[in-house]
Protein backbone atom coordinates (compact mmCIF):
# COMPACT_ATOMS: atom_id res chain seq x y z
CA UNK A 1 0.00 0.00 0.00
CA UNK A 2 1.01 3.68 0.16
CA UNK A 3 3.50 5.36 2.48
CA UNK A 4 0.78 7.47 4.15
CA UNK A 5 1.11 7.88 7.92
CA UNK A 6 -1.56 8.23 10.59
CA UNK A 7 -1.85 9.08 14.26
CA UNK A 8 -4.05 6.33 15.68
CA UNK A 9 -3.82 7.05 19.40
CA UNK A 10 -2.86 9.90 21.71
CA UNK A 11 -2.72 10.51 25.43
CA UNK A 12 -1.28 12.90 27.97
CA UNK A 13 -1.14 13.66 31.66
CA UNK A 14 -2.19 16.88 33.27
CA UNK A 15 0.70 19.34 33.22
CA UNK A 16 1.58 20.60 36.69
CA UNK A 17 3.97 22.90 38.52
CA UNK A 18 7.36 21.25 39.16
CA UNK A 19 7.46 19.52 42.51
CA UNK A 20 3.68 19.23 42.88
CA UNK A 21 2.89 16.31 40.57
CA UNK A 22 2.44 12.93 42.19
CA UNK A 23 4.82 10.19 41.04
CA UNK A 24 7.89 10.39 38.83
CA UNK A 25 8.68 10.57 35.11
CA UNK A 26 8.21 6.79 34.51
CA UNK A 27 4.73 6.99 36.04
CA UNK A 28 3.78 9.93 33.83
CA UNK A 29 5.15 8.30 30.68
CA UNK A 30 3.23 5.11 31.43
CA UNK A 31 0.03 7.09 32.05
CA UNK A 32 0.38 8.90 28.71
CA UNK A 33 1.40 5.69 26.92
CA UNK A 34 -1.45 3.63 28.32
CA UNK A 35 -3.93 6.35 27.35
CA UNK A 36 -2.55 6.43 23.79
CA UNK A 37 -2.67 2.64 23.45
CA UNK A 38 -6.22 2.53 24.82
CA UNK A 39 -7.19 5.35 22.47
CA UNK A 40 -5.86 3.34 19.52
CA UNK A 41 -7.29 0.09 20.90
CA UNK A 42 -4.03 -1.80 20.37
CA UNK A 43 -1.58 -3.65 22.65
CA UNK A 44 1.95 -2.43 23.33
CA UNK A 45 3.19 -5.64 21.70
CA UNK A 46 2.21 -4.17 18.32
CA UNK A 47 4.64 -1.26 18.73
CA UNK A 48 7.79 -1.99 16.71
CA UNK A 49 9.91 1.06 17.57
CA UNK A 50 9.73 3.79 20.20
CA UNK A 51 11.19 7.28 20.41
CA UNK A 52 11.37 8.88 23.85
CA UNK A 53 11.94 12.60 24.25
CA UNK A 54 13.21 14.47 27.31
CA UNK A 55 15.74 17.23 28.00
CA UNK A 56 16.39 16.98 31.72
CA UNK A 57 17.78 13.68 32.96
CA UNK A 58 20.43 11.05 32.53
CA UNK A 59 20.83 8.76 29.55
CA UNK A 60 18.33 5.96 28.78
CA UNK A 61 15.44 7.50 30.74
CA UNK A 62 13.38 6.56 27.69
CA UNK A 63 13.95 2.87 28.30
CA UNK A 64 13.19 3.26 32.00
CA UNK A 65 9.96 5.07 31.16
CA UNK A 66 8.77 2.63 28.50
CA UNK A 67 9.63 -0.52 30.42
CA UNK A 68 6.47 0.25 32.40
CA UNK A 69 4.47 -0.47 29.25
CA UNK A 70 6.23 -3.72 28.42
CA UNK A 71 9.60 -5.41 28.00
CA UNK A 72 9.33 -6.42 24.37
CA UNK A 73 12.93 -5.78 23.27
CA UNK A 74 12.05 -3.16 20.66
CA UNK A 75 14.47 -0.36 19.74
CA UNK A 76 14.03 2.63 22.06
CA UNK A 77 15.75 5.79 20.88
CA UNK A 78 16.26 8.72 23.26
CA UNK A 79 15.66 12.17 21.74
CA UNK A 80 16.80 15.60 22.99
CA UNK A 81 16.14 18.64 20.77
CA UNK A 82 15.45 21.34 23.34
CA UNK A 83 11.85 22.61 23.26
CA UNK A 84 11.18 20.76 19.97
CA UNK A 85 11.99 17.39 21.58
CA UNK A 86 8.46 15.97 21.54
CA UNK A 87 7.92 16.84 17.88
CA UNK A 88 11.36 15.48 17.02
CA UNK A 89 10.35 12.14 18.54
CA UNK A 90 7.14 12.28 16.50
CA UNK A 91 9.16 13.15 13.38
CA UNK A 92 11.35 10.07 13.86
CA UNK A 93 8.39 7.77 14.53
CA UNK A 94 6.65 9.04 11.41
CA UNK A 95 9.86 8.69 9.38
CA UNK A 96 10.19 5.03 10.39
CA UNK A 97 6.61 4.34 9.31
CA UNK A 98 6.73 6.45 6.15
CA UNK A 99 9.97 4.77 5.10
CA UNK A 100 8.34 1.36 5.39
CA UNK A 101 10.63 0.14 8.17
CA UNK A 102 7.76 -0.49 10.60
CA UNK A 103 3.97 -0.40 10.59
CA UNK A 104 3.53 0.94 14.13
CA UNK A 105 5.78 3.28 16.11
CA UNK A 106 5.36 5.15 19.35
CA UNK A 107 6.59 8.60 20.36
CA UNK A 108 6.54 9.60 24.02
CA UNK A 109 7.77 12.77 25.67
CA UNK A 110 8.12 13.60 29.34
CA UNK A 111 9.85 16.05 31.62
CA UNK A 112 10.54 16.48 35.32
CA UNK A 113 11.66 20.07 35.68
CA UNK A 114 12.92 22.47 38.32
CA UNK A 115 11.02 25.62 39.29
CA UNK A 116 12.06 28.93 37.78
CA UNK A 117 13.65 30.00 34.53
CA UNK A 118 15.70 27.55 32.50
CA UNK A 119 19.38 27.50 33.38
CA UNK A 120 22.60 25.97 32.10
CA UNK A 121 23.61 22.61 33.58
CA UNK A 122 27.12 22.30 32.13
CA UNK A 123 29.35 25.34 32.42
CA UNK A 124 32.66 23.61 31.62
CA UNK A 125 31.95 23.20 27.87
CA UNK A 126 30.66 25.12 24.86
CA UNK A 127 27.07 26.26 25.26
CA UNK A 128 24.81 25.16 22.38
CA UNK A 129 23.44 28.70 22.09
CA UNK A 130 26.79 30.53 22.11
CA UNK A 131 26.48 31.61 18.46
CA UNK A 132 22.89 32.76 18.99
CA UNK A 133 23.81 34.79 22.06
CA UNK A 134 26.88 36.37 20.48
CA UNK A 135 24.90 37.49 17.43
CA UNK A 136 22.08 38.84 19.61
CA UNK A 137 24.46 40.86 21.76
CA UNK A 138 25.87 42.45 18.63
CA UNK A 139 22.36 43.81 18.02
CA UNK A 140 21.13 44.53 21.54
CA UNK A 141 22.88 45.11 24.85
CA UNK A 142 22.91 42.21 27.32
CA UNK A 143 20.46 42.60 30.20
CA UNK A 144 20.05 40.88 33.56
CA UNK A 145 16.82 39.06 32.62
CA UNK A 146 16.84 35.26 32.13
CA UNK A 147 18.23 34.06 28.77
CA UNK A 148 15.09 32.64 27.13
CA UNK A 149 12.74 35.59 27.73
CA UNK A 150 15.59 37.93 26.81
CA UNK A 151 16.01 36.25 23.43
CA UNK A 152 12.31 36.11 22.59
CA UNK A 153 11.60 39.49 24.16
CA UNK A 154 14.29 40.99 21.96
CA UNK A 155 12.60 39.38 18.96
CA UNK A 156 9.42 41.17 20.02
CA UNK A 157 11.33 44.45 20.31
CA UNK A 158 12.64 43.98 16.77
CA UNK A 159 9.11 43.45 15.48
CA UNK A 160 7.93 46.59 17.23
CA UNK A 161 10.84 48.59 15.88
CA UNK A 162 10.57 47.30 12.30
CA UNK A 163 6.81 46.95 11.87
CA UNK A 164 5.02 49.05 14.47
CA UNK A 165 3.57 46.41 16.78
CA UNK A 166 3.17 47.42 20.43
CA UNK A 167 3.31 45.75 23.87
CA UNK A 168 -0.50 45.64 23.82
CA UNK A 169 -0.44 43.26 20.88
CA UNK A 170 1.74 40.80 22.80
CA UNK A 171 -0.39 41.20 25.91
CA UNK A 172 -3.54 40.29 23.95
CA UNK A 173 -1.95 36.98 22.95
CA UNK A 174 -1.27 36.20 26.62
CA UNK A 175 -4.88 37.15 27.44
CA UNK A 176 -6.22 34.94 24.62
CA UNK A 177 -4.24 31.85 25.57
CA UNK A 178 -5.12 32.08 29.25
CA UNK A 179 -8.78 32.49 28.25
CA UNK A 180 -8.60 29.39 26.04
CA UNK A 181 -7.07 27.29 28.83
CA UNK A 182 -10.15 27.62 31.02
CA UNK A 183 -11.67 24.76 29.00
CA UNK A 184 -8.62 22.47 29.08
CA UNK A 185 -8.52 20.03 32.04
CA UNK A 186 -4.90 19.11 31.15
CA UNK A 187 -3.62 22.68 31.49
CA UNK A 188 -1.35 23.72 34.35
CA UNK A 189 -3.24 27.02 34.61
CA UNK A 190 -6.96 27.32 33.93
CA UNK A 191 -7.44 30.92 35.02
CA UNK A 192 -8.87 33.75 32.98
CA UNK A 193 -7.33 37.20 33.35
CA UNK A 194 -8.26 40.65 32.17
CA UNK A 195 -6.01 42.36 29.65
CA UNK A 196 -5.03 44.76 32.43
CA UNK A 197 -3.99 41.79 34.60
CA UNK A 198 -1.71 40.55 31.83
CA UNK A 199 -0.11 43.97 31.36
CA UNK A 200 0.26 44.63 35.10
CA UNK A 201 1.98 41.32 35.89
CA UNK A 202 5.66 41.29 36.84
CA UNK A 203 7.89 42.39 33.95
CA UNK A 204 10.30 39.60 32.98
CA UNK A 205 11.95 41.19 29.93
CA UNK A 206 10.23 44.19 28.41
CA UNK A 207 7.70 43.85 26.75
CA UNK A 208 7.04 40.40 28.24
CA UNK A 209 5.28 40.15 31.59
CA UNK A 210 5.07 36.94 33.58
CA UNK A 211 1.61 36.11 32.20
CA UNK A 212 3.06 36.12 28.67
CA UNK A 213 5.72 33.53 29.49
CA UNK A 214 5.36 29.75 29.54
CA UNK A 215 6.01 28.12 32.93
CA UNK A 216 8.23 25.15 33.66
CA UNK A 217 6.08 22.04 34.07
CA UNK A 218 6.03 18.33 34.83
CA UNK A 219 4.12 15.91 32.64
CA UNK A 220 4.08 13.53 29.69
CA UNK A 221 2.35 12.96 26.36
CA UNK A 222 2.32 10.19 23.77
CA UNK A 223 1.28 9.49 20.18
CA UNK A 224 1.16 6.29 18.15
CA UNK A 225 1.89 6.47 14.43
CA UNK A 226 0.85 3.73 12.01
CA UNK A 227 0.96 2.92 8.31
CA UNK A 228 -2.05 2.79 6.01
CA UNK A 229 -1.68 -0.98 5.91
CA UNK A 230 -1.88 -1.19 9.71
CA UNK A 231 -4.86 1.18 9.90
CA UNK A 232 -6.67 -0.81 7.22
CA UNK A 233 -5.97 -4.27 8.65
CA UNK A 234 -7.07 -3.18 12.14
CA UNK A 235 -10.07 -1.15 10.89
CA UNK A 236 -8.97 2.05 12.64
CA UNK A 237 -10.23 4.50 10.02
CA UNK A 238 -12.88 6.13 12.21
CA UNK A 239 -10.30 7.64 14.61
CA UNK A 240 -7.17 7.84 12.44
CA UNK A 241 -5.76 11.30 11.72
CA UNK A 242 -3.35 11.62 8.81
CA UNK A 243 0.02 13.32 9.13
CA UNK A 244 -0.36 14.88 5.71
CA UNK A 245 2.85 16.91 5.79
CA UNK A 246 5.79 17.35 8.11
CA UNK A 247 9.16 19.05 8.06
CA UNK A 248 12.03 19.60 10.45
CA UNK A 249 14.46 22.44 9.78
CA UNK A 250 17.56 23.38 11.77
CA UNK A 251 19.41 26.70 11.84
CA UNK A 252 20.22 28.30 8.51
CA UNK A 253 23.05 30.66 7.62
CA UNK A 254 20.52 33.50 8.00
CA UNK A 255 20.36 32.80 11.75
CA UNK A 256 23.85 34.18 12.28
CA UNK A 257 24.78 36.30 9.28
CA UNK A 258 25.25 40.06 9.48
CA UNK A 259 21.70 40.74 8.27
CA UNK A 260 20.18 38.61 11.06
CA UNK A 261 17.84 40.26 13.52
CA UNK A 262 16.58 38.91 16.82
CA UNK A 263 13.58 37.32 15.09
CA UNK A 264 15.77 35.16 12.86
CA UNK A 265 18.04 34.34 15.81
CA UNK A 266 15.09 32.72 17.61
CA UNK A 267 14.10 30.73 14.54
CA UNK A 268 11.66 32.67 12.36
CA UNK A 269 13.40 31.49 9.17
CA UNK A 270 13.52 27.89 10.42
CA UNK A 271 9.78 28.05 11.06
CA UNK A 272 9.06 29.67 7.69
CA UNK A 273 11.11 27.07 5.79
CA UNK A 274 9.58 24.14 7.67
CA UNK A 275 6.06 25.48 7.15
CA UNK A 276 6.52 25.84 3.40
CA UNK A 277 7.74 22.24 3.11
CA UNK A 278 4.95 20.85 5.30
CA UNK A 279 2.27 22.76 3.36
CA UNK A 280 3.73 21.53 0.08
CA UNK A 281 3.73 17.89 1.16
CA UNK A 282 0.18 18.18 2.52
CA UNK A 283 -1.00 20.11 -0.55
CA UNK A 284 -2.67 22.80 1.54
CA UNK A 285 -2.21 26.55 1.91
CA UNK A 286 -1.92 28.58 5.09
CA UNK A 287 -5.39 30.10 4.62
CA UNK A 288 -6.91 26.60 4.75
CA UNK A 289 -5.71 25.92 8.30
CA UNK A 290 -8.62 25.86 10.77
CA UNK A 291 -6.78 25.21 14.03
CA UNK A 292 -3.15 25.59 15.07
CA UNK A 293 -1.09 24.66 18.10
CA UNK A 294 1.76 27.16 17.90
CA UNK A 295 4.89 27.28 20.05
CA UNK A 296 4.02 30.29 22.22
CA UNK A 297 6.89 29.88 24.68
CA UNK A 298 6.44 33.66 24.91
CA UNK A 299 3.70 35.81 23.43
CA UNK A 300 6.26 37.54 21.20
CA UNK A 301 7.05 34.23 19.54
CA UNK A 302 3.40 33.57 18.76
CA UNK A 303 3.10 36.96 17.09
CA UNK A 304 6.22 36.69 14.92
CA UNK A 305 5.34 33.09 14.02
CA UNK A 306 1.99 34.16 12.53
CA UNK A 307 4.09 35.54 9.69
CA UNK A 308 6.42 32.54 9.48
CA UNK A 309 3.44 30.19 9.12
CA UNK A 310 1.81 32.35 6.46
CA UNK A 311 -1.18 33.47 8.54
CA UNK A 312 -0.09 37.08 7.98
CA UNK A 313 2.17 38.86 5.53
CA UNK A 314 5.59 39.94 6.76
CA UNK A 315 5.25 42.86 9.16
CA UNK A 316 1.49 42.45 9.56
CA UNK A 317 1.10 39.90 12.37
CA UNK A 318 -0.20 42.54 14.78
CA UNK A 319 -3.07 43.22 12.39
CA UNK A 320 -4.32 39.68 13.11
CA UNK A 321 -4.32 40.59 16.78
CA UNK A 322 -6.20 43.82 16.13
CA UNK A 323 -8.82 41.83 14.20
CA UNK A 324 -8.90 39.14 16.94
CA UNK A 325 -8.43 36.71 14.07
CA UNK A 326 -6.61 33.98 16.03
CA UNK A 327 -9.33 33.05 18.49
CA UNK A 328 -12.72 31.40 18.14
CA UNK A 329 -14.73 32.90 15.31
CA UNK A 330 -11.63 34.27 13.61
CA UNK A 331 -9.47 33.32 10.64
CA UNK A 332 -7.67 30.48 12.46
CA UNK A 333 -7.97 29.37 16.09
CA UNK A 334 -4.46 29.40 17.54
CA UNK A 335 -3.74 27.49 20.75
CA UNK A 336 -7.24 26.40 21.78
CA UNK A 337 -5.46 24.30 24.43
CA UNK A 338 -4.16 27.44 26.12
CA UNK A 339 -0.78 27.00 24.48
CA UNK A 340 2.51 26.76 26.33
CA UNK A 341 1.76 30.00 28.19
CA UNK A 342 -1.18 28.49 30.02
CA UNK A 343 -1.10 24.73 29.45
CA UNK A 344 2.55 24.58 30.58
CA UNK A 345 5.79 23.60 28.92
CA UNK A 346 7.42 20.32 30.00
CA UNK A 347 9.97 20.45 27.19
CA UNK A 348 9.97 16.80 26.10
CA UNK A 349 6.19 16.50 26.25
CA UNK A 350 5.12 19.74 24.59
CA UNK A 351 5.21 18.63 20.95
CA UNK A 352 3.27 15.46 21.70
CA UNK A 353 0.71 17.38 23.74
CA UNK A 354 0.22 19.61 20.69
CA UNK A 355 -0.26 16.47 18.58
CA UNK A 356 -2.81 15.16 21.08
CA UNK A 357 -4.79 18.41 21.05
CA UNK A 358 -4.95 18.57 17.26
CA UNK A 359 -5.90 14.90 16.98
CA UNK A 360 -8.82 15.53 19.34
CA UNK A 361 -9.76 18.69 17.44
CA UNK A 362 -9.94 16.89 14.08
CA UNK A 363 -11.96 14.07 15.62
CA UNK A 364 -14.36 16.53 17.21
CA UNK A 365 -13.43 15.34 20.71
CA UNK A 366 -12.26 18.61 22.30
CA UNK A 367 -15.36 19.44 24.28
CA UNK A 368 -15.86 23.11 25.18
CA UNK A 369 -12.68 24.14 23.31
CA UNK A 370 -13.72 22.43 20.07
CA UNK A 371 -13.10 24.37 16.87
CA UNK A 372 -16.26 23.69 14.90
CA UNK A 373 -15.77 22.05 11.52
CA UNK A 374 -11.98 21.78 11.81
CA UNK A 375 -10.58 19.90 8.81
CA UNK A 376 -6.94 21.07 8.59
CA UNK A 377 -4.69 21.40 11.64
CA UNK A 378 -1.16 22.78 11.92
CA UNK A 379 1.41 22.10 14.64
CA UNK A 380 4.44 24.33 15.20
CA UNK A 381 7.13 23.39 17.71
CA UNK A 382 10.51 25.08 17.95
CA UNK A 383 13.63 24.65 20.03
CA UNK A 384 16.57 27.02 20.15
CA UNK A 385 19.88 25.56 19.18
CA UNK A 386 17.91 24.77 17.01
CA UNK A 387 15.07 22.85 15.41
CA UNK A 388 11.64 23.78 14.07
CA UNK A 389 9.10 21.04 13.35
CA UNK A 390 5.91 21.88 11.48
CA UNK A 391 3.23 19.21 10.97
CA UNK A 392 -0.03 19.31 9.00
CA UNK A 393 -2.88 16.98 10.00
CA UNK A 394 -6.09 16.01 8.24
CA UNK A 395 -8.85 13.51 9.06
CA UNK A 396 -8.26 10.14 7.40
CA UNK A 397 -10.03 9.73 4.07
Amino acid sequence: MSNRTFVIGVGMTKFEKPGTKEGDYPDWAVEAGEKALADAGIPYDDVEQAYAGYCYGDSTYGQRALYGLGLTGIPVVNVNNNCATGSSALFLARQAVKGGLVDCALAVGFEKMEPGSLGVKYTDRTNALDKHAMRMFEIREAEASPPAPQMFGNAGRDHMQKYGSTPDHFAWIGWKNHKHSVNNPYAQFQDEYTLEDIKAAKMIHDPLTKLQCSPTSDGAACAIVASERYVDSHDLWDKAIEIAGQSMVTDLSSTFDESADCMTIVGSEMSRTAARAAYEEAQVAAHEVDVCELHDCFSANELITYEALGFAEEGEAHKLVEAEATTFGGQVVVNPSGGLISKGHPLGATGLAQCSELTWQLRGESGRRQVEGAKVALQHNIGLGGAAVVTVYKPAS
